[in-house]
């Protein structure tokens, strides 16, 4: 997808539907900033607005993330390419945000670490403050392990051993689940056996 050419037909758009970038804003419930960043290629529109932009630019979500009107004969393979292309986006997202994610908490982990360290040798000369700065570094623990796990389970999919479908648990599954790195111990939702399950990001 060109950022820039959907930019420019979005100011196109907005022109013929006599809106200013203030209007559109406005009826989106934004900043006209924002507007003025999907015209000039910097930002693209949040998939939460691209419905309610498109009925107000009077356009398909298609013709959006084409950059351009399209002719009805190529509407079904046009379509279907942006699907594609959208799921390619999602699925490096769901890697950045998973890799992201881990480096945080792993930068957390050893802060709590020199934390709960630093109370022990603290609470000899200070008991209430050592404890203190100990409970500190369990809560930044525990913290840090529900953020890494809520992460997990919204970036991509887990793929059944046994019969190999790609599905997305609940969040009280993930959470129970014996596991080594991002690979868990669930119960698959479609052939109802156990196994190990890995992390993948293709549906």
């Amino acid at each position: 997808m060109e950022q820039e050419k959907i930019g420019k037909f979005i100011a196109k758009c907005r022109k013929e539907q006599n809106f200013t970038q203030a209007n559109l804003a406005e009826k989106l419930g934004i900043t006209n900033q924002a507007v003025s960043k999907w015209e000039n290629g910097k930002s693209m529109p949040d998939a939460s607005l691209m419905l309610e932009l498109c009925q107000l630019l009077k356009i398909s979500v298609n013709e959006l993330l084409n950059g351009e009107k399209i002719i009805m004969k190529d509407y079904k393979k046009i379509a279907e390419q942006n699907l594609i292309e959208l799921e390619k986006q999602k699925e490096m997202a769901d890697k950045k945000l998973l890799t992201t994610a881990r480096v945080l908490a792993t930068m957390s982990c050893l802060s709590a670490i020199v934390l709960m360290l630093t109370g022990t040798l603290l609470a000899k000369t200070d008991q209430f403050f050592g404890a203190g700065i100990t409970l500190l570094g369990t809560v930044l623990i525990f913290a840090t392990a529900i953020y890494a796990v809520t992460v997990e389970h919204d970036a991509g999919y887990y793929e059944c051993p046994s019969c190999k479908m790609h599905y997305q648990p609940t969040m009280r599954a993930v959470l129970l689940a014996p596991h080594y790195g991002t690979t868990r111990k669930m119960k698959c939702p479609y052939c109802g056996k156990r196994g190990y399950h890995k992390k993948v990001f293709v549906k």
